[in-house]
């Protein structure tokens, strides 16, 4: 592999939480806190793919890199193809790493074990699972689980994504966590199919590559980033970061 790209999609959009990307934790934007965190894995250059001039500033003058694109994507993976092709035209990159802009505790041992399986040039996109700890996750159809059979210590090639608790029987659970490294041939693939059956009905992006019949592996973490959909999420990262800053 040569050196992966990381790039972080981010849009001012959200509903739940207006202008989520510029939310002030610790001084600084939320987004800040994910470019510093992408940084912090040392795995390749880092840049933030926004359509909102104002996360481009925010970023810049964090000392970190922005790419402007199309305002009409319909995922953060059709906005990070673009940011490719503008940031790498002569495909120098051949692994692209999608870490979601609104995960600011991320552990960077994560982001950097994500890419892990693309050693492997069978495997078309390398993502993460952590073990789900708590009974009310394996029953809530917000926790996604990834099914997947197991081909070595910390290590799965998934079969299926679902909001359903599954697999039946004994055993652990993973939640999957969404954060994607991408062969870049794999991501051109992805971004050119249409949405799938099962997409559709689950309302999980992946399971249009495994429908297309591409390779999906995952990775065990120790535990799942903080994802920041809500005010009550908010205030948890400002907890989370506060603490480690005065640890």
């Amino acid at each position: 592999m040569s050196d992966p790209l990381v790039l972080i999609p981010a849009r001012m959009a959200a509903m739940r939480l207006p202008n989520k990307p510029l939310a002030d934790i610790a001084g600084e934007p939320m987004i800040v806190h994910v470019w510093r965190r992408a940084m912090e894995a040392g795995i390749g250059p880092v840049a933030v793919a926004t359509d909102a001039p104002e996360i481009a500033e925010a970023v810049t003058r964090a000392g970190g890199h922005a790419v402007m694109t199309r305002a009409d994507h319909a995922s953060g993976s059709d906005r990070i193809f673009e940011a490719v092709e503008k940031l790498d035209p002569d495909g120098r990159h051949d692994v692209i790493v999608n870490v979601q802009g609104d995960l600011p505790t991320v552990d960077p041992r994560a982001i950097a074990a994500s890419i892990t399986p693309l050693s492997d040039p069978q495997v078309d996109l390398a993502t993460l699972v952590a073990v789900i700890g708590r009974e009310e996750e394996r029953t809530n159809p917000n926790v996604v689980k990834m099914v997947g059979s197991q081909i070595s210590p910390g290590r799965f090639r998934a079969l299926y994504f679902t909001r359903a608790t599954a697999p039946y029987g004994d055993g652990p659970l993973y939640h999957h966590i969404g954060l994607y490294a991408y062969r870049r041939k794999a991501l051109q693939r992805f971004v050119g199919l249409k949405p799938s059956p099962l997409e559709l009905r689950e309302k999980l992006e992946q399971l249009r590559a495994l429908e297309a019949g591409m390779r999906i592996d995952a990775v065990v973490v120790d535990d799942v980033p903080l994802g920041v959909d809500t005010p009550h999420d908010l205030d948890r990262a400002r907890e989370i970061i506060a603490a480690r800053r005065q640890s």
